[in-house]
């Protein structure tokens, strides 16, 4: 499939996605590169970010998808979903979701944290820890809410924090 046609100047691909009305692209439109441009998706992003709104789930702004495999140090400033394979240390000022498939052997810090894969290390949230059903936790966790939906497997120990007072309350 062609994405532009012999004209120059002319892509109707990507003319026919700049016309759409939406501020956000399902994730399965993302995925393909003949109909989404990745640029035109960051900038809806943006836009909507500035705009004050939230983004809906899965819309995050940063995804190590299923396959990859990575080793380090990673840090992220605004959402993040992680669906591969992390050995190293992972830190956001956001939320973060562990995706169904994926492994984690790192220390996790974040806002919020959604596990419904595997991970090994110590966790810290300071909103809220959620473990799924499908979720393997190995680790201990540091959070003021923490829920633990029926199946999920936690071996570890938990402690409760409170939350830090806003300004104001």
């Amino acid at each position: 499939m062609a994405l532009f046609s012999k004209e120059s100047g002319k892509n109707l691909k990507s003319n026919e996605a700049v016309k759409r009305t939406t501020a956000w692209v399902s994730p399965e439109e993302a995925r393909h590169a003949e109909t989404v441009h990745y640029e035109e998706v960051a900038a809806r992003m943006r836009a909507s970010a500035a705009a004050g709104h939230d983004v809906p789930a899965g819309y995050d702004r940063a995804c190590l998808d299923s396959g990859s495999k990575i080793s380090g140090n990673l840090f992220f400033e605004g959402p993040v979903r992680i669906d591969g394979q992390v050995d190293g240390e992972i830190s956001a000022n956001d939320s973060v979701v562990i995706g169904k498939g994926a492994i984690v052997t790192a220390p996790l810090k974040g806002a919020s944290v959604v596990i419904a894969g595997k991970v090994s290390g110590n966790v810290q949230a300071s909103r809220r820890i959620e473990i799924r059903p499908t979720a393997k936790v190995f680790g201990n966790l540091t959070t003021p809410v923490l829920v633990v939906h029926d199946g999920a497997l936690f071996e570890g120990n938990c402690t409760m924090i409170t939350r830090p007072k806003s300004i104001g309350t």
